[in-house]
């Protein structure tokens, strides 16, 4: 699993005009892409490292602070542009193996006692963020 990991003051998430997720004090942005072959249990060790994650003001943590976290499901992290100028998607799990995935760093974090908030698997969807610091980090598991 990958992840970019974006601090922010606030976050939303837009499909089809309609806000889908949106938090509106300081949290996480979280850009979760899924591979061939993560697991559940790649997809709860993700979800602990963003819970606990110090990289919010005075070097807290969302557990600390009890701050929200948006996850987006972004397949586009696991480009290939090795060949040219066109990208692959090969990297990239195909939905029916992506989307449990994601649902399931969401439902882990939900059970760490976090504040989610989510867009939408599959849509074309607008995110808007304010970047606080810029702070932006890539997570691999």
């Amino acid at each position: 699993m990958r992840a970019v990991v974006q601090r922010v003051t606030r976050a939303s998430v837009t499909v089809d005009g309609e806000v889908k997720g949106a938090i509106e004090e300081p949290g996480l942005l979280v850009l979760a892409g899924v591979t061939h072959d993560d697991t559940p249990e790649q997809a709860a060790r993700l979800a602990a490292k963003l819970w606990g994650l110090r990289i919010l003001d005075g070097e807290k943590s969302c557990s600390d602070v009890a701050a929200p976290l948006l996850v987006i499901s972004q397949f586009t992290l696991y480009a290939d542009l090795a060949k040219g100028r066109r990208p692959s998607w090969s990297a990239a799990a195909p939905g029916p193996v992506a989307e449990p995935l994601v649902d399931a760093v969401v439902q882990a974090l939900r059970d760490l006692g976090a504040r989610v908030e989510t867009g939408v698997f599959g849509a074309n969807m607008k995110v808007s963020l304010v970047n606080d610091g810029p702070v932006t980090i890539v997570v691999d598991l």
